[in-house]
């Protein structure tokens, strides 16, 4: 087999050669800049929770913790800015890879005239088609594998998924050929597909439309995963996604498409395989990512009132992980709290303690912390459903037991 492996994740397997067992040494410095999304709209209303065991869920929480220190990555960028809400930036990202590349098509159940159940496919059959945008039948292994036969003849297909949890059908072509034939056929084929749609906990849509499949897909050699968290990074990632070479898959969060900011009307396109420093600190490093983000700076505030500075981290990158990134913040706190919504057992968090153990483990004055979902069914009845994931409260009370 020819010597052809996943474009671009270098970065990462260097970072696994170094020696981090003997002594504090610095990793390679790199440019980098700290970027904080603020987002000024409101969400959808089944993310503002509010119970016993947690603060209300604040749709500012991202710009409002120390935000004298550091700068909103929105403004930070010259030229204009238009205000969108996050599926409409992946509608935005989508249809400007369709009008500059004629590769791009989207194919899936409902995403053409219908637009998509989330609307991220709005209007894009009238524009382009109905050959670019295909509406398919109720068979999601059948249109992924049409999905994969076209990107191996050059094509640059979006697969889109009603809901994560039906991609479960399709799990046989993404692991077995949407994974493997690009190293299977010696690097003759390249599959350039993006498989992309809504998951996650919190619309009392009961245990099978709500899973967090993050870490089903994790271990499938070959395959490149990120989570979008703000109008801006969907944009940014869903354009980075179409154009990489290797097959990616975008997760998206059903709390979080009514989620508004205002976005650079120029264009841009972001890594698929850095981490996003939303605040810097230096007490405790709280890796998250996707809804979680918000939960982590809604605690974030209760903790700086308490005298503490959590440095948080959006990983973002969930296969590989930013261990540039991350491995900079633990030298630095020399404390880790993960917070997901995955299930604790073989979820995210995991993977990522035993990547911090391996590589950073010298540098832990403690144990790392994770906060998961319970391994349970998510339950239909919205208050059961809220106490099966984790809540700002056991955040701010994790972060005081871990610094003590």
């Amino acid at each position: 087999m020819a010597a052809t492996i996943l474009h671009g994740v270098g970065a990462t397997t260097a970072l696994s050669s170094i020696n981090y067992n003997n002594s504090r040494r610095s990793l390679p410095e790199r440019k980098r800049t700290s970027l904080v999304i603020q987002c000024d709209g409101s969400l959808s209303s089944g993310l503002n929770i509010s119970n016993n065991r947690g603060a209300k869920l604040s749709t500012n929480a991202v710009a409002q913790t120390k935000q004298e220190n550091v700068t909103a990555s929105t403004t930070s960028k010259p030229g204009l800015r238009h205000e969108l809400l996050l599926f409409e930036a992946l509608r935005e990202g989508l249809e400007e890879e369709m009008e500059r590349d004629p590769h791009v098509c989207v194919m899936g159940e409902d995403v053409g005239h219908y637009g998509g159940s989330y609307k991220v496919t709005k209007g894009l059959a009238d524009k382009y088609g109905d050959l670019r945008v295909l509406d398919t039948p109720i068979a999601e292994n059948s249109f992924t594998g049409m999905g994969i036969g076209a990107a191996m003849t050059g094509l640059r297909p979006i697969v889109e998924g009603m809901n994560m949890g039906f991609l479960l059908l399709a799990f046989n072509q993404i692991s077995n050929n949407c994974g493997m034939l690009h190293y299977t056929s010696g690097g003759q084929f390249k599959i350039p597909i993006v498989i992309r749609g809504p998951g996650g906990v919190g619309r009392q849509l009961g245990a099978e439309h709500s899973q967090r499949l993050e870490s089903y897909f994790q271990s499938i050699p070959g395959i490149q995963m990120v989570a979008c968290s703000t109008p801006y990074n969907a944009k940014g990632l869903m354009k980075a996604a179409i154009r990489s070479d290797n097959p990616v898959i975008l997760f998206e969060h059903v709390l979080l498409y009514n989620l508004k900011e205002r976005i650079p009307d120029e264009e841009y396109v972001l890594s698929l395989e850095e981490a996003e420093m939303v605040r810097p600190g230096k007490h405790v490093t709280v890796l998250t990512y996707s809804r979680m983000r918000y939960h982590v700076m809604q605690a974030a505030k209760t903790l700086v009132n308490k005298g503490y500075d959590p440095e948080v981290i959006d990983i973002r990158s969930l296969k590989p992980f930013d261990l540039h990134t991350i491995g900079n913040s633990v030298k630095k706190t020399h404390h880790v709290l993960i917070v997901e919504e995955c299930m604790r057992t073989g979820g995210i968090g995991a993977s990522l303690t035993a990547s911090i153990n391996e590589h950073f483990h010298d540098y832990l004055d403690a144990p790392i912390v994770c906060l998961s979902s319970q391994d349970v069914p998510t339950p239909y009845a919205g208050a059961l459903e809220e106490w099966t994931v984790v809540q700002p409260a056991q955040i701010v009370a994790a972060v005081e037991q871990l610094c003590q």
